[in-house]
């Protein structure tokens, strides 16, 4: 596949690379050349110099054959206009992808309709998971973490209890998955729980936090 890298950032250098390695061609724009440097030495991929807000310079990486946009330059308001130009302008690219800089400026960025990942706001809600409770593993992060897929371990105390009643009692988890010895069920198959069990479940932070509390408590608190 053909993607275009806007922002020859930290972020935006180890995302073309990482598209490299997995072999698709990359073209990454910057206006500064000396960007092109933070690129890891093996990127064998392609480099385009100009103002990214011209549709000379994106014509010249290719615009008109990608795939995808990715814009992760350092300004948010910048990210917006060239996100919303290449959406409105080019619609054979399939995916326009915006980086979100400064959590406070997300608003602005959803207001375009843009696919958005804000790395501070996703990488604020893990270290908070991490560094409030280590009861239970995030597996799986949609959006910009708001909502995960998260792994808990079945205590003692609600072995031979009903997966119903952990259910009433987490009403704003949705439960994906029971494992038990290696092997997935599906909550529905499972009546009876037991010590080591790994419910897989859906849901927010609140939610999982509430989860801890009840596996904590167990069925009786």
């Amino acid at each position: 596949m053909n993607f275009i890298i806007i922002g020859s950032g930290r972020v935006g250098a180890e995302l073309a690379y990482h598209l490299y390695t997995g072999g698709h061609q990359v073209v990454v724009v910057d206006t500064n050349k000396a960007a092109f440097n933070r690129l890891h030495p093996d990127f064998r991929g392609r480099t385009t110099e100009g103002d990214v807000l011209a549709s000379d310079t994106l014509e010249r990486a290719g615009v008109e054959k990608a795939d995808g946009v990715a814009v992760a330059t350092n300004s948010d308001t910048l990210n917006a206009v060239i996100g919303h130009t290449v959406r409105a302008h080019y619609p054979n690219v399939k995916q326009v992808v915006v980086r979100n800089y400064d959590p406070h400026m997300r608003g602005m960025l959803e207001a375009f309709g843009l696919q958005i990942v804000s790395s501070t706001s996703w990488g604020a809600e893990r270290l908070q998971e991490l560094l409030t409770d280590t009861s239970y593993r995030a597996v799986f992060s949609a959006g910009n973490g708001e909502v995960e897929i998260y792994e808990m371990l079945i205590p003692q105390s609600w072995a031979g209890k009903d997966i119903l009643s952990l259910m009433k009692v987490c009403p704003d988890n949705v439960f994906v998955a029971l494992t038990r010895a290696g092997r997935a069920f599906l909550p529905s198959e499972i009546k009876k729980l037991e010590q080591g069990d790994i419910v897989t479940v859906s849901t927010k932070l609140e939610g999982i936090e509430n989860m801890r509390i009840q596996l904590e408590k167990g069925p009786e608190g």
